[in-house]
């Protein structure tokens, strides 16, 4: 579906954000509350009243009285309530979850890939993920002040392929995650949470970032928002392989088939298993320019007038 073009836009719409993610302080720690926040600043920046909704008020009456609601799809279902808003889903996570009734449900519904096997099947309009470049940027730390290799996640209940091979690798890692005390030791865990305030420092200054998908998702081009992040602040980035990676990133982001070639690149000489800092920053731009929340937003206000008119 190409993007609506409307020649005026009408009032400033009432938008609510609603994410998986708890209220209070255990929602600080979801990536998908810092997701919703970056996409509400965007919104407003570009003259909506929008506002992040955590998952227990995802189907409140409150509803009624936003113009539009666009639910970030994680685990969690939400059904749209019957009334005036427009309800938009945005996949960004998990779509073996997401079926033809749960879609059928909304007026528009957007995924995080390019190559979703179901998109057809379920009228999905390709929006991948995305990054806020006035915080993530080459400017956010000293290259190769930080950590020497970087992992910010928790564990999911398993010993994540990447972690392991990185420390099969002998590799200096550093990591930060709920979980990993019953898979490493002590020296290995910097903390159970960085704070998002200071991620963009921690990924600029790093000497690796390291990033993985769960295996359907990398099957299915959902890429990874720690992609988007990282690669904004000019980082060099390791990753598993996931379908349609090269496509956004190109050779910048290196990725890996098995524990021997991240061996061979985490040990190996940074300026020879790299892309050099001059492409890096490059791909840090077309990032910044093409991957931004504020681009994400436009689609999206245009997306909702759109439905509204229709």
């Amino acid at each position: 579906m190409r993007l609506p073009r409307l020649p005026n836009r009408r009032r400033a719409l009432r938008w609510s954000v609603v994410t998986a993610a708890p209220a209070g302080e255990a929602g600080e720690q979801w990536g998908d509350t810092w997701f919703a926040r970056d996409l509400v600043r965007a919104l407003r920046s570009q003259g909506q009243q929008a506002k992040v909704v955590a998952r227990g008020g995802a189907e409140s009456w409150a509803r009624d009285v936003d113009d539009v609601v666009l639910v970030l799809r994680g685990l969690r279902k939400v059904t749209p309530r019957p009334g005036p808003a427009t309800w938009m889903l945005w996949v960004i996570s998990h779509p073996e979850l997401v079926d033809a009734d749960e879609a059928a449900a909304y007026d528009r519904v957007f995924a995080a890939s390019n190559h979703w096997s179901k998109a057809k099947e379920l009228g999905v309009i390709p929006l991948l993920q995305s990054t806020n470049p006035e915080r993530f940027s080459p400017a956010a730390g000293s290259p190769d002040s930080g950590d020497r290799i970087l992992f910010v996640g928790s564990t999911r209940g398993e010993y994540r392929p990447i972690v392991r091979d990185a420390v099969a690798s002998g590799a200096d890692l550093a990591i930060y995650g709920v979980g990993w005390e019953e898979f490493l030791p002590a020296h290995r865990i910097r903390g159970e949470f960085l704070p998002n305030a200071q991620l963009p420092a921690a990924y600029a200054s790093a000497g690796v970032v390291l990033n993985d998908h769960w295996a359907d998702m990398a099957a299915e081009g959902f890429l990874s928002n720690r992609l988007f992040d990282a690669a904004a602040t000019a980082a060099r980035i390791v990753s598993d392989p996931a379908t349609g990676l090269h496509e956004v990133f190109g050779d910048v982001v290196r990725t890996y088939a098995g524990a021997e070639e991240l061996r061979s690149i985490l040990c190996g000489a940074p300026a020879v298993e790299f892309a050099d800092r001059s492409a890096r920053v490059q791909l840090a731009v077309t990032i910044a320019r093409e991957h931004s929340f504020d681009a994400r937003a436009r689609e999206l206000i245009a997306h909702a007038e759109d439905a509204r008119t229709t």
